[in-house]
C-alpha cells in the first residue's frame, strides 16, 4: 500500500538521513516542507515546497491532500547562561521548535485524518528530562513540544499516533559548534556511558519505526536515545 510522508526540514543531519532511508522504503512518497532544499534538490523522487518555521502565516498550499506520516525536524541549539538569555531568545527558540510545528501540523491535520491510520513524530531533547547547564531556552521550547505531543496523542487516538524522540548530542550540522574539533568530540563522547555521540542514521531508523506498523501499539511516548546519558552514572 502506498503512503505519503510529510517531512518538515530534511535538508541536513537527522532529517536528511531520514529522507535517504525513507527513499528505500517501497511505495513511499516523500514531501519536504523546507526553507532551503539544499541536497534534497538532488533527489528527483522527493517533492519540496517552501516552509519557514518562523513565519507566522506560511503559505502551505503545497501540502498533500492525504498524509500517512508527519515528522518535524526544525530545531535550534542556543546554549548560554540563563542571565544572558533575552525574551527574544526564548521566543526565537519557541518559534522554531514549537510554534512552527503547531502551525504546520494544524494545516496538515485534515490530510492526516483522511488516511486509514497515520503517525506523527516530533523531536525533543534529552535536556527536557535531564537538567543540563545552559539549556534553559531549548529545554523550555522542547518541553512545550513534549507536553503538546502527549496531549495530542490522547486527542487524536485511536486513528493517529503521536510520539517523540529525545536525542542527546548528535553528529550533525546543527551541533557543529559543539563538535568542531577532535578534542570536543572526545570530551562529548566521554560524557556518555556508551562513549559515543549520536549518529543520524540511528535516529532515522527510530523515525521509520515510529511511522510504521511495528510501533502500532505505541503512542504518547518519548523515545530517549541518548547513549545512556540521562539514566546511567558509571563509577
Amino acid at each position: 500500500m502506498s503512503r505519503t510522508i510529510l517531512i518538515a526540514g530534511g535538508n541536513s543531519g537527522i532529517g536528511l538521513e531520514t529522507v535517504r532511508q525513507l527513499r528505500q522504503q517501497p511505495d513511499t512518497r516523500i514531501v519536504c516542507a523546507v526553507r532551503n532544499p539544499g541536497p534534497l534538490a538532488d533527489f528527483d523522487d522527493v517533492e519540496t515546497f517552501p516552509f519557514d518555521a518562523t513565519d507566522s502565516d506560511p503559505d502551505l498550499s503545497g501540502l498533500p491532500d492525504s498524509l500517512d506520516g508527519f515528522v518535524y525536524f526544525p530545531g535550534t541549539i542556543h546554549l548560554k547562561p540563563f542571565h544572558r538569555f533575552t525574551d527574544d531568545d526564548f521566543l526565537a527558540d519557541l518559534q522554531v521548535n514549537f510554534l512552527g510545528a503547531v502551525r504546520l501540523l494544524r494545516a496538515s491535520l485534515p490530510a492526516l485524518k483522511s488516511a486509514d491510520r497515520a503517525g506523527i513524530v516530533f523531536f525533543s531533547t534529552v535536556a527536557v528530562g535531564t537538567g543540563l547547564q545552559f539549556h534553559t531556552s531549548i529545554a523550555a521550547a522542547k518541553g512545550a513540544l513534549e507536553a503538546f505531543s502527549r496531549s495530542l496523542a490522547a486527542e487524536l487516538a485511536p486513528k493517529i499516533r503521536v510520539n517523540a524522540i529525545a536525542p542527546s548530542l548528535t553528529d550533525s550540522p546543527l551541533a557543529s559548534n559543539l563538535l568542531g574539533t577532535d578534542d570536543k568530540v572526545e570530551a562529548s563522547k566521554k560524557r556518555h556511558p556508551l562513549h559515543q555521540v549520536g549518529n543520524p542514521a540511528d535516529f532515522a531508523k527510530a523515525v521509520i519505526y515510529l511511522l510504521g506498523d511495528d510501533s502500532r501499539f505505541m503512542t504518547g511516548q518519548v523515545l530517549t536515545l541518548d547513549g545512556g546519558l540521562s539514566r546511567l552514572r558509571l563509577l
